[in-house]
């Protein structure tokens, strides 16, 4: 959720007609990781889990596209987005490590 908190409190320095396009989408990117990771904690087979967090990764890496599109489209500063890419990077390892075990 850290990453979906840290998402919502950069999109707040958005333009305002953004709110309906890249903020939007941000946002529920960000929402959609850790619901997935907590719908799958709720199947009762690692391989029903293992999908959620393919699903949720899934989320991750496009949050990290968008959040380099606002960068290069000049809405967010790289230092602005620094920590968050950072945060998010770390959350795409542990899903990707995750995700291995449970296929083993």
């Amino acid at each position: 959720m850290g990453v979906g908190v840290k998402t919502y409190g950069l999109t707040r320095r958005f333009p305002a007609e953004e709110k309906f396009g890249l903020v939007s989408q941000l946002n529920r990117a960000a929402v959609s990781i850790s619901s997935n990771i907590a719908e799958g904690a709720s199947r009762s087979t690692n391989k029903d889990f293992r999908r959620f967090l393919e699903i949720a990764i899934g989320s991750a890496f496009e949050l990290e596209s968008q959040i380099i599109l606002a960068s290069k489209l000049k809405i967010v500063t790289e230092s602005e987005v620094a920590e968050l890419l950072a945060a998010l990077n770390e959350l795409q390892k542990m899903l990707s490590v995750f995700i291995k075990k449970l296929n083993a």
